[in-house]
């Protein structure tokens, strides 16, 4: 589990199946640890002076933006929730649901794209993660949603850097999914 407050962010040095990437965390990793790469959750396969390792299965390649990402590429990087840990963002599970597109960024407010499909999961006020950051889903219509972004957290991730057309992992609310899937029958019987 993370929150999806990033304190940290890494530069990639090796992209594939066996992504490296240099992070800025000066603690120390463990093999086998859980870090959220943009949003992904990985597992630490080894760590050579800052630069960890991560075995990457062709699926995540396919499904999130880690396989279009090029050496020199920045991502935000969240080590998992340790039991204490105060939660700043929302559940996030690194279990990306999709990918979307940067619409627009105009000062402030950023507007992404996300498939029709999860148009139920998107709601006013709610909780999303793009490219692993908690953040707050504001004016949503059926297929594109908004995000007045803070200064702080321009500073803190990649997303200010983020251009018209890029794309990025989402991950919808985990407490939204579930009521989905609970209601869904009932919802069926009635139409």
């Amino acid at each position: 589990m993370f929150t999806g407050i990033i304190n940290h962010h890494g530069v990639i040095l090796e992209t594939g199946t066996r992504l490296r990437v240099r992070s800025t965390d000066p603690g120390p990793f463990t093999l086998g640890e859980s870090i959220a790469v943009n949003g992904v959750c990985l597992t630490v396969v080894a760590e050579d002076d800052g630069a960890l390792s991560f075995d990457v299965s062709q699926e995540t390649l396919s499904r999130t933006t880690l396989g279009s990402l090029a050496s020199g590429a920045r991502v935000n990087l969240e080590r998992a929730l340790a039991l204490g840990d105060r939660l700043g963002g929302h559940i996030v599970q690194g279990h990306v649901d999709t990918t979307g597109a940067l619409v627009s960024s105009a000062g402030e407010m950023y507007r992404w794209s996300f498939p029709a499909e999860y148009a139920d999961l998107v709601v006013s006020k709610g909780s999303i993660a793009v490219d692993g950051v908690s953040l707050t889903i504001v004016d949503p219509d059926e297929t594109t949603f908004g995000v007045a972004l803070i200064p702080e957290t321009l500073r803190r991730t990649n997303i200010g850097e983020s251009r018209v057309g890029d794309r990025v992992n989402l991950e919808f609310d985990m407490v939204a999914k579930y009521i989905r899937n609970l209601a869904a029958p009932y919802l069926a019987r009635k139409a």
